[in-house]
């Protein structure tokens, strides 16, 4: 049996995840993520293919989130007619991610067409038409279900832990009266997180496709998280000024929501209004609402058995409307907003920042990872101007960094992960989605811990994987 493994991307760099898994010429795609870093270098990266879309013989994605799902529309414009395999909850999410960017590129083409005609207006790498034509190719399964994905190979979903409906793929295949399996996480969840279970366990598997985009820091506890979230919106208040949160739509905002929601049922923080300005952030609030399936115990029991709404409280405002979203820019008084895309580089967040990054009375708060050259990093690193719609701004506001939010695991929980499995079976542990540091001292880590072998993934290259 011949299999083989490789990145197109998610190799020395956190988007993009795109792997291709060959098994005797059959091609399984995990993943088909949008890169998202300079805008050109994203745009070429991203319209152009890295491999045949037509050969494929079907995709597995892990998780809804765009660096991951991102670029399944252009798949059937480049000849793919298979299977995209997901959890239904990653089937609802991935919709309302993809309509929401072929909407947002295709307004953002149309603007700067219109009022910046110096400056370059890329075109969009597909339409609504194109995301409703991939979404006939999804073929729904639940955890623990195993299902076929083409001859001789198998599939099987187990709960990441990480968003709703995120999943760790385990691909089984046979080579005569022996079986084999890669796992891939996807992206990893923290356990003890809010709303999502943790990260169940792994079946024995002979190889491990792992995430590692925190795999060189380590996350603060929860609560510290909840202490500092309430101290910085009680200094920001004090000052007369505003809490302006970039937050991806799905999973960080309804997370944000019900810690936010127990901070004000304890009278940690002020009575202020706190906006939620994301049509997708809406949306995603409603699909959680659906998959009660995807809940922890402590979530399910506010909903089944007390009926309430972890994501709905007094002075909590969903914004859809562009109008009502343009009135928060006039509103003088202390406020909390919330608004997508998580790194800055599409969305309503940009206009938000436009009119409130030069007041030193704001904070902007920082609560997940800002991949390298997106504006998110440029004002986490503090940068003295960055530059908005291309337009320079003087950075003022405070920046406030709070990693405890985020959904990824770090390096202790994928090593808690890791050893948990078979090491006896498993040969070598690949890592992906993670800068260079992160991956380095995760190899060590994997090591020190009784792994065989890690391999840093380099992009493109072709790994072999030893089933003897």
């Amino acid at each position: 049996m011949n299999v083989s493994f490789q990145s197109f991307g998610g190799a020395r760099e956190v988007t993009g995840s795109k792997h291709l898994l060959r098994v005797d010429g059959r091609n399984v795609l995990l993943d088909c993520g949008m890169f998202q870093g300079r805008r050109a270098e994203a745009f070429e990266k991203n319209r152009r293919l890295p491999f045949a879309p037509a050969e494929l013989d079907c995709v597995v994605l892990s998780h809804g989130h765009l660096d991951h799902c991102g670029n399944l529309p252009s798949l059937p414009l480049d000849g793919y007619d298979g299977n995209v395999y997901a959890t239904p909850a990653s089937r609802d999410i991935a919709n309302l991610i993809l309509m929401d960017t072929a909407h947002i590129m295709a307004k953002d083409y149309e603007w700067l067409s219109r009022h910046e005609p110096g400056k370059k207006a890329y075109r969009p790498i597909y339409t609504e038409r194109d995301v409703v034509r991939v979404l006939d190719h999804f073929i729904t399964v639940n955890y623990r279900r195993p299902f076929p994905l083409c001859s001789g190979v198998a599939c099987e979903f187990r709960n990441s832990g990480h968003i709703l409906g995120s999943a760790v793929a385990t691909v089984t295949f046979r080579d005569g009266s022996r079986e084999r399996r890669v796992a891939f996480t996807g992206d990893l969840g923290r356990p003890g997180m809010p709303i999502i279970p943790d990260p169940e366990p792994l079946p024995e598997a002979d190889y491990l496709i792992c995430e590692s985009t925190y795999g060189n820091r380590r996350h603060d506890p929860l609560e510290h998280a909840r202490r500092q979230l309430a101290e910085v919106i009680r200094d920001t208040v004090d000052k007369g000024g505003k809490v302006i949160i970039p937050s991806f739509a799905v999973g960080r905002t309804q997370e944000l929501v019900y810690f936010l929601h127990l901070l004000k049922d304890e009278k940690k923080i002020p009575d202020l209004d706190v906006f939620v300005d994301s049509p997708m952030a809406v949306n995603a609030t409603g699909i959680f609402k659906v998959h009660q399936e995807c809940y922890n115990e402590t979530v399910r029991q506010a909903f089944l058995d007390h009926h309430k709404d972890p994501f709905g409280f007094n002075k909590l405002h969903y914004i859809t409307d562009v109008e009502d979203s343009k009135k928060l820019n006039d509103r003088l008084d202390p406020c909390i907003i919330i608004s997508s895309s998580g790194m800055c580089e599409a969305g309503r967040i940009l206009h938000h920042l436009k009119n409130n990054i030069a007041d030193s009375r704001n904070t902007i708060l920082i609560v997940g990872f800002m991949a390298a050259h997106t504006l998110g990093r440029a004002i986490a690193d503090r940068k003295s101007t960055v530059k908005i719609f291309g337009t320079p701004y003087p950075l003022r506001a405070r920046v406030k960094i709070l990693n405890t939010f985020s959904a990824h695991a770090d390096f202790e929980d994928i090593r808690s992960y890791v050893a948990a499995m078979n090491l006896d079976r498993l040969r070598r542990v690949f890592l992906v989605h993670g800068e260079p540091a992160a991956l380095e001292h995760l190899a060590q880590v994997l090591l020190e811990v009784g792994v065989r072998a890690v391999t840093i993934v380099e992009p493109a290259e072709t790994y072999e994987l030893d089933l003897a």
